[in-house]
């Protein structure tokens, strides 16, 4: 059974972000699906962020709801990202999401890669196949 957004504090979802997702769901034909927000091991710094349209919440999910956007965070994800922020920003480079996780104590100049305060890094480094953007440490 999934968590309840009451239960525990949500990962916030600007509404920006929202909107771009609700556009993202509806031309892929998956007005119905939740946006998983998870994390997983690798990146410049250890740890990277991840996004997909999903239509399971699982057992032991968290599922918040932000602007009519329905948001799945798997348990062992939301420890490192517990209280993040969601957004979508435009510059000069065109437009993307940007997280902003008060957990990370590192992260790398991409943005998409991040490690905690309890040392949760199994990233190689820099050049180790994370950003590709060759931003790493910039930050």
């Amino acid at each position: 059974m999934a968590l309840l957004e009451t239960q525990i504090p949500a990962v916030n979802l600007s509404e920006a972000a929202a909107q771009q997702i609700r556009e993202l769901m509806e031309s892929n034909g998956k007005a119905d699906s939740a946006l998983r927000v998870f994390v997983q091991g690798g990146g410049c710094s250890g740890l990277n962020y991840g996004m997909a349209l999903d239509d399971d919440i699982e057992e032991g999910d968290i599922v918040t709801s932000h602007f009519g956007v329905k948001v799945v965070i798997d348990g062992l994800s939301y420890n490192y990202i517990k209280g993040a922020s969601i957004d979508f920003v435009e510059d000069e480079m065109g437009g993307g999401f940007k997280i902003d996780n008060p957990n990370a104590t590192k992260s790398c100049g991409c943005g998409s890669s991040f490690s905690t305060e309890d040392g949760e890094s199994s990233g190689g480094g820099c050049g180790s196949g994370g950003c590709g953007s060759g931003g790493c440490g910039s930050r």
